[in-house]
């Protein structure tokens, strides 16, 4: 052991990082970016439908109300959110049915916020939340960081939709603390129906669970789907907590404007108290989405036809694909695929590290990355259709290419380490 003023010639160990902090998960959306960067500085254009990084202007309304206040003073706003954005919150809340005061609101630092408040909340170092698996990679994150046990359920390939009631409750422990429902579902696009939705309802009432309802994604359903709401099941209101966020709905993702709500006098205090912690979130981006939170139909109305004709274009490609598993997306804008690779994670690289047709090449999201359950996904890519329908079409052939090439490949190295066994 050496001491201040002893030989500084002494090895000594350096610091190590918390067990915590090594085990929390990197994003299967943005893991490989580095990767691209190489690529991208080679001259070689990607189409990127890894990401859900929408190619639309947002509103005029929104974009007229980025602005700094007249006076030139940017202040805090409140922890718990500018008061005027709450409310435009409670006015957009009830254009979809949602009876929400602004007690019960919290402005977030967009949708990823809210997941780690609710996390927080609801459970304890060692406690178990409830997911269905595949799911959004940003809960393995803020699961792993605040050391919550993340319990999978299967959702089937290849619509993903809810096992029965009787098998979710199969995972219920006396550490059980929540189920979470992403509904429609990233990265899956399955929109759930009301019956499934009471099974949960029922298992969480039964249980004294609550319920973590993140819907984000709560326009984009298609094909006249009815998206119901964790919120629109009487006699459960303080079960559920809501998470929620402009940056899909607006196609301002840049903005980081979300929000959690609850009308549970205890959540919504527990969400209060951990706002303080982080001081606030932006106001120039919290005055921004007022107008379009006020006003929301008809931006979101011909958004859903967008991502409806986007939906069909792509489903169409991806069907095209020998060997490929494919659903049509009910709602969001990802879909999982399943295909004819052994390693998605280095089908993805690949992608991007050896492949290219004409100066392009498309960068997919690798599987195994949304679920929470080892060793699943690894046959299975997620893709973002925020592309134009052209655009998107010619990532999926490229895709669809890339596919053959690298079976070709795989089989190529294997009748090389053959031979040189011989």
């Amino acid at each position: 052991m050496t001491t201040p003023g002893s030989d500084t010639n002494a090895w000594v160990p350096t610091p190590r990082i918390s067990r915590r902090a090594a085990q929390v998960p990197a994003s299967p959306i943005r893991g490989l970016a580095p990767v691209a960067a190489q690529t991208a500085a080679r001259g070689i254009h990607i189409y990127h439908v890894n990401i859900g990084q929408p190619d639309l202007p947002a509103p005029p309304e929104i974009l007229e109300a980025i602005k700094p206040p007249a006076d030139g003073i940017i202040p805090y706003a409140p922890s718990q959110g500018h008061a005027p954005t709450i409310e435009a919150w409670c006015d957009y809340y009830a254009t979809v049915g949602i009876d929400f005061e602004p007690r019960d609101v919290v402005i977030t630092t967009g949708g990823g916020e809210a997941i780690g408040f609710a996390m927080l909340a609801v459970a304890d170092p060692g406690d178990e939340v409830l997911i269905f698996d595949p799911t959004y990679a940003s809960y393995l994150g803020f699961a792993a960081s605040s050391s919550i046990n993340l319990v999978p359920i299967a959702a089937a390939p290849p619509d993903y939709h809810l096992p029965p009631p009787e098998t979710i409750e199969r995972s219920i422990t006396p550490r059980t603390r929540a189920i979470v429902v992403v509904n429609p579902n990233n990265p899956t696009g399955t929109v759930y129906t009301r019956a499934e939705l009471a099974g949960v309802m029922e298992l969480a009432r039964r249980h004294s669970l609550f319920v973590i309802g993140d819907e984000t994604y709560r326009e984009l359903v298609f094909d006249g789907r009815e998206h119901v709401s964790a919120m629109s099941f009487p006699g459960m209101e303080e079960w559920v907590i809501l998470l929620d966020s402009v940056s899909k709905r607006f196609s301002a993702t840049g903005l980081r404007v979300g929000c959690v709500a609850s009308k549970n006098r205890d959540v919504s205090s527990a969400m209060t108290r951990l706002a303080m912690a982080r001081l606030a979130s932006p106001m120039i981006a919290q005055l921004a989405v007022i107008p379009m939170l006020q006003n929301p139909t008809a931006y979101t109305t011909w958004l859903r036809q967008v991502y409806q004709s986007r939906r069909d274009a792509a489903y169409e490609a991806l069907c095209a694909i020998p060997e490929a598993s494919v659903a049509r997306p009910e709602g969001a804008f990802y879909v999982m695929v399943g295909l004819p690779v052994p390693d998605a994670d280095d089908f993805a690289r690949w992608l991007l590290s050896d492949f290219a047709r004409d100066g392009e090449t498309v960068m997919v999201s690798p599987g195994t990355g949304f679920y929470v359950t080892p060793g699943l996904g690894n046959r299975e890519v997620r893709l973002a259709y925020v592309l134009a329908e052209d655009k998107l079409r010619r990532a999926i052939e490229l895709l669809g290419e890339a596919v053959v090439r690298y079976q070709q490949s795989a089989i190529s190295y294997q009748l090389l380490a053959v031979s040189h066994s011989l």
